[in-house]
Parts: C-alpha cells; structure tokens; sequence
C-alpha cells in the first residue's frame, strides 16, 4: 500500500496544494482528476521526488519513506512528454525497464516495430504508447501515470485501459488524466484535487456536486 498524507507544495508565496490525503493499494487503480493546473502532476512529482514540497509523509506498507522514493526502485513515473531519449533503441529500453522482448511484441502485434528502432524515429503516438507499455510492464511495484491517454487514438486507449487491468494485480497504480471519462472507467478509487486539498469520490455524481463537471455529463 502506498499512502501519502500532509503534503504541502508552494511556489514562491502561492500555495498549491494544503495537506493532501491519497491512498493507494496493490490490486487497484487510484485515479486522481482535478482542472488544469490544480496540482495533480505536481502531486505525482512530489510522489516520485523529483521535486521537493514543503511538508510530506510517504508511507509504503506502512512504513515511512524517509529519502526519494525514486531512489528506492521500487516506482516507475510516466512524466507528461517524451522522457525516453531519442538515440535509445527499442531494444535498449526494454532491456533498462526489464520488459522482455516477447512480451512487447504480442503487445504491439499489429505493429512491425524494429528492435534496434530509435525512438527519435517514431511517431508522436507511437512513441506515448510505447513509453506507457514500458512503464506499465515494469517489474517497479507502484507505478505513476501522469496523462497516459493523451496523443494516442480511441483504439491505443481501449488497449492501455486493458493492459492496466491486468497490470494491476500485483502493482499500485496511480493514474491521473484531463480525459476524465478514461479515468472513471479504469479506476477503483477515485481522488479530486479541488482548490489544492484532495477529496475522496465515493459515487461519480459528487464530481458535478463539486462543479468538477456540469450537471448532466455524466
């Protein structure tokens, strides 16, 4: 179980986020929505440590996470844009994030990807659902996904949404997006960061009731 509690960020004199609460458990997808620019990346950065807040608490199974969690390599975070480089082959990457060859080809069997490929040489959505994948297969036990949906077509998504159901059994996965509709589906719990605190959604109609959404969208 992963748990974070207390977390404060602010930049310069304007704070973003007040104390948020977020649990997350193995067999389940948490999901966090919230508006553009409500803090959910920064949340997931905070989570991995790649940036610094003013106040946090991390726990994993109970226990407090005293350094970077990224140093524990125990997480895999899928940042916004394109992080694997371009002079890095297909090969390469599978080989650093520990995902066999064979299972990235009866992934992407409908794809005739070449494994010495750049990924400097794919196209922008081959390249997103690429990383994805790598992230997804990790062998890392929580898994944070920031936006995966973005730039990839209907049928990439359907796919993705799969993959992270069968993913999830043994893994903690944090997922957040700006296509709200994708993250209700996959999701088993669901956070909204509204006005920089982190609300539980038990029932999908409390998004409308906290105007995250219009009356009648869902």
């Amino acid at each position: 179980m992963l748990e974070v509690d207390n977390i404060e960020k602010y930049f310069g004199d304007v704070q973003l986020l007040y104390g948020v609460y977020l649990k997350a458990e193995a067999g389940a997808v948490t999901g966090i929505l919230g508006s553009n620019g409500c803090g959910k990346s920064t949340l997931l950065k905070i989570i991995f440590g790649s940036i610094k807040s003013k106040y946090k608490l991390i726990k994993v199974d109970g226990k407090a996470i005293l350094k970077k969690l990224y140093t524990t390599g125990i997480v895999k975070y899928l940042p916004q844009h394109n992080f694997i480089p371009d002079f890095m082959s297909i090969r390469k990457a599978l080989q650093l994030y520990k995902v066999s060859e064979e299972d990235f080809q009866s992934f992407f069997v409908e794809d005739d990807f070449d494994m010495l490929q750049k990924f400097g040489h794919l196209s922008g959505g081959q390249r997103r659902i690429v990383e994805v994948f790598l992230s997804l297969k990790t062998p890392s036990r929580i898994i944070l996904l920031d936006e995966p949906f973005s730039h990839i077509s209907p049928v990439q998504v359907e796919a993705i949404k799969e993959l992270i159901q069968t993913e999830k059994q043994d893994k903690i996965i944090v997922i957040t997006d700006h296509l709200y509709r994708e993250i209700t589906e996959v999701s088993d719990a669901l956070y909204l960061i509204k006005n920089g605190s982190s609300k539980r959604i038990e029932q999908l109609h409390e998004l409308e009731d906290y105007k995250y959404i219009s009356q009648g969208s869902l």
